[in-house]
């Protein structure tokens, strides 16, 4: 089939949720892709800041091949060396101490939700459970994640959103005042802020948040989705700013091409997940 006949046809039967480029690709080798006419091109979107490693890397390929003729889906049921291995590489290169897997960002983000709110359940009780995000953010497409996120025209025609979020400017200090953040559970941000029109802060933002949060008993999370896996020239965007999150959000580069997510968190906060609380089928 050429372009065309893919284009009419994919419009005929799957949903119109995206704008997409007139062409229909085929093949990708590192930076080049391949339309079904062979017609070749040069991939500057990166899957959407997914192919780090470009396209058809040789050790995801061969990495992929392997666990394809060995194992593929058991459940969470079960124990498994993959899973063990890169839980083990992501500790061990951040600040975390516990992992959890999930199929994207969105759901690491929901995940990252749901652990700030039962934690501080846990701990101050049910009142404390406002979380923060910044204007220009972006979060993810799910109900939650849609609500977080701080822009409204992706939220326009579908209210009611998820009651608990509010917005305040990014790279602003001055409205960090005690009073306003009494009943906060967390502050959710992008150390760079992506689909806001990449806007970095300024390199005191951060630890002035950091240190907000901890005089006030608030969470830090780092969505690092877009920023994430050495997409800013360190392997997590924090490390540039010499502060911590308690929790962090991983998608995108960190399954290559793959559908992968992770959340990652210190151990005081991990613990308030147990069997039952959060789960991912895959």
């Amino acid at each position: 089939m050429d372009n065309k006949k893919i284009i009419t046809e994919t419009e005929k039967y799957v949903f119109n949720t995206y704008i997409r480029f007139p062409l229909a690709i085929e093949k990708g080798d590192g930076m080049k892709v391949r339309d079904v006419e062979g017609n070749e091109f040069l991939d500057f979107t990166s899957g959407l800041a997914v192919n780090n490693s470009g396209h058809c890397h040789p050790k995801i390929v061969n990495a992929i091949k392997k666990q394809a003729e060995k194992l593929g889906h058991i459940s969470n049921f079960f124990y498994n060396v993959p899973q063990l291995e890169l839980a083990k590489c992501l500790i061990k290169n951040s600040f975390a101490d516990k992992i959890f897997f999930c199929n994207s960002g969105a759901e690491a983000n929901e995940a990252a939700i749901k652990l700030a709110r039962i934690y501080s359940y846990k701990k101050w009780g049910e009142k404390k459970y406002f979380i923060a995000t910044m204007k220009n953010s972006f979060h993810g497409r799910t109900i939650a994640c849609l609500t977080a996120t701080g822009q409204e025209k992706f939220q326009k025609g579908f209210p009611p959103l998820v009651p608990g979020f509010t917005y305040i400017p990014f790279n602003d200090t001055s409205v960090l005042k005690k009073e306003n953040f009494k009943n906060f559970c967390a502050i959710m941000v992008e150390p760079i802020q992506g689909e806001g029109g990449v806007n970095c802060p300024d390199k005191e933002y951060l630890l002035t948040l950091s240190r907000f949060c901890k005089e006030n008993n608030i969470l830090l999370i780092f969505d690092e989705i877009q920023v994430g896996i050495g997409r800013t020239g360190s392997l997590f965007a924090y490390e540039h700013f010499g502060v911590e999150p308690d929790i962090m959000t991983l998608a995108k580069a960190l399954g290559g091409g793959l559908p992968l997510g992770a959340m990652l968190a210190k151990e005081e906060v991990a613990k308030a997940f147990t069997p039952g609380t959060h789960a991912s089928t895959f």
